[in-house]
């Protein structure tokens, strides 16, 4: 059985920008959903005991959707929670060096980032993610993810559908965005996802499955609080 993992930061961290009440309702709510429905049909799917990776891959290629749009939505918000922190953490380094190479500079990215992500239709995520080709921005509709798409790492994710801003920006996704982009994305995340996608060091995995009698012990988080 896969657990709800607990936020990096406290609820109220990354106020102004995204209220507590958000938080709570997004994580407690929705993606504790998700985390139930997945361990049911995962179960009944003879996919217990495996990585909560492996059932989204297994549930794309068997096209168990229902059991993917719920292991895919788990997953995807187990990443968008470090994607965050609280006052944000600055571009620098290699990740500003290889986003000013391929957008021209932090500020284009971020101008490029909110256009895919106004621009896309309905729910879903717009992604940062790597590939053989370097950065690029991408978005996915509704628990579509990187995960299922050969040759693309995910570096950062921001989330699109409604209950992620509505409480707070209500029908403005651009004002999300940006605010988002400017005050809590986590660039040192997302740092650390384009070395591991280089083979240094271990890129984000959700936390082990327990056994399902409750007993077991899920792996330590892969972020620590702020």
């Amino acid at each position: 059985m896969f657990k709800l993992p607990d936020l990096p930061y406290d609820y109220d961290a990354l106020e102004p920008t995204i209220s507590a009440d958000t938080l709570h309702f997004h994580h407690d709510k929705h993606h504790k959903a998700y985390i139930e429905k997945t361990n049911t049909l995962a179960e009944k799917a003879g996919l217990s005991g495996k990585s909560l990776e492996e059932v989204v891959r297994e549930a794309s290629k068997t096209g168990d959707k229902t059991l993917f749009n719920n292991a895919a939505q788990a997953w995807n918000h187990a990443f968008f929670w470090p994607c965050m922190a609280p006052g944000g953490k600055s571009c620098t380094g290699q990740l500003k060096a290889a986003i000013e190479k391929t957008f021209g500079s932090v500020d284009e990215f971020k101008d490029k980032f909110v256009e895919e992500g106004v621009g896309h239709f309905g729910s879903g995520w717009v992604w940062l993610a790597t590939g053989s080709e370097g950065l690029k921005i991408i978005s996915t509709h509704d628990a579509d993810d990187t995960l299922v798409k050969d040759g693309l790492f995910p570096l950062l994710v921001c989330d699109l559908w409604e209950h992620a801003y509505y409480l707070d920006y209500q029908n403005d996704r651009k004002a999300f965005l940006a605010a988002w982009l400017q005050h809590a994305a986590n660039y040192f995340f997302a740092e650390q996802q384009m070395f591991a996608a280089d083979g240094k060091g271990e890129g984000f995995k959700f936390g082990a499955p327990m056994a399902s009698g409750g007993g077991g012990k899920e792996a330590p988080a892969e972020q620590p609080r702020v």
